[in-house]
């Protein structure tokens, strides 16, 4: 059957036909609202990359179009066909630190590679000759063959992805599991938690009650603490984006504030079938009167979450992969692949 190839800039086109089905199976930032949001205040705005059979939608791509010697602040107005400058188109989704490709659950594995090429052929030919290349960012090590070849460049990333697989009937079990030193700091930090009077923890999905710019100043001052990731060519997480994400009845926002109400930290967890998201982290500083056992109470909170619900696992993102990992984490490993223009779609 015939592919035919779709580019969406979500600033200015509507919601693709038959999308609100595909991206039914996905985690929440690939829903449209929230990559129109997402494109209209990114420093390099993504592009929605679709390919269909029959008129039905079998695979995307979100594919961030930046620049390599444009030093502009903002991307160019939306409409252009022909983006001036040479180009990259970073195939990633940004807010998950995930491969930015997806297929419907019908496609088989071997059709996968050719509709990815059929992809790469239509953000080509949006692009035009500035492209310089096609970079995948994040894929796990078991889908690099899809985007991997000849004349494409393959490195491991120095830090995985944190997976946890739950195998686990009550949280006692989990526990059970743990070294007993970890076991003993969890147990420690829920009494330290439950008897701090002066911490008031709030926990819940579409909450109204938090205020996106809050957020999005934590997260600045948080990610700046902890500098700038090399290559990462994503901007600040937009105060209207977080807005908009922790009002959605499938995000839970974890916060933890002073009795006054001053934010000290916050945790987004997208939900999700079988498998829970850990989306953003961000806490004072210690010196500013941060507390960090509250990152430990917020990923046993989730833990325990999943365990309630008997669901299939949870994922955690990248960093702090060594604290992860002592709360019965695994390591995800992930590759980024470069396909040079020459070898884009081939």
């Amino acid at each position: 059957m015939t592919v035919a190839c779709e580019v969406y800039d979500p600033r200015v086109d509507p919601e693709p036909p038959g999308w609100p089905e595909f991206r039914r199976h996905l985690y929440q930032p690939w829903d449209y609202d929230l990559l129109r949001v997402d494109a209209w205040m990114a420093r390099n705005p993504p592009l929605l990359v679709l390919a269909r059979e029959g008129g039905a939608v079998v695979a995307a791509m979100t594919a961030m179009v930046c620049g390599l010697v444009d030093v502009r602040r903002f991307a160019r107005a939306p409409g252009s066909r022909r983006v001036g400058g040479l180009r990259l188109a970073q195939v990633f989704q940004p807010w998950l630190g995930e491969a930015g490709f997806t297929f419907a659950d019908g496609v088989e594995p071997g059709e996968r590679r050719g509709l990815l090429r059929a992809l790469e052929r239509a953000v080509r030919r949006r692009l035009g000759v500035g492209l310089t290349a096609v970079v995948y960012r994040n894929v796990p090590l078991e889908l690099v063959p899809l985007v991997s070849g000849r004349g494409r460049l393959v490195r491991e990333v120095a830090v995985p992805a944190a997976v946890l697989t739950n195998t686990w009937r009550t949280d006692e079990e989990w526990l059970a599991s743990l070294s007993r030193n970890r076991r003993k700091n969890v147990r420690r930090i829920d009494r330290l938690v439950a008897a701090d009077d002066s911490l008031v923890v709030d926990t819940g999905p579409a909450r109204s009650d938090v205020d996106g710019a809050e957020l999005a100043a934590m997260l600045r001052e948080h990610r700046a603490g902890h500098g700038r990731q090399p290559f990462d060519p994503r901007g600040p997480v937009a105060a209207a984006y977080l807005g908009a994400l922790v009002r959605r009845p499938d995000v839970h926002t974890l916060t933890y504030r002073e009795r006054d109400g001053e934010l000290i930290a916050f945790c987004t967890m997208l939900d999700h079938p079988q498998v829970p998201f850990l989306q953003f982290w961000a806490s004072r500083a210690r010196v500013d009167g941060g507390r960090p056992h509250l990152y430990f109470d917020c990923h046993a909170r989730a833990v325990r979450h999943v365990i309630a619900r008997g669901l299939g696992g949870l994922a955690a993102g990248r960093g702090m992969f060594e604290q992860k990992a002592s709360l019965g984490f695994a390591a995800q490993r992930m590759c980024v692949v470069a396909a040079p223009a020459p070898v884009v779609g081939r």
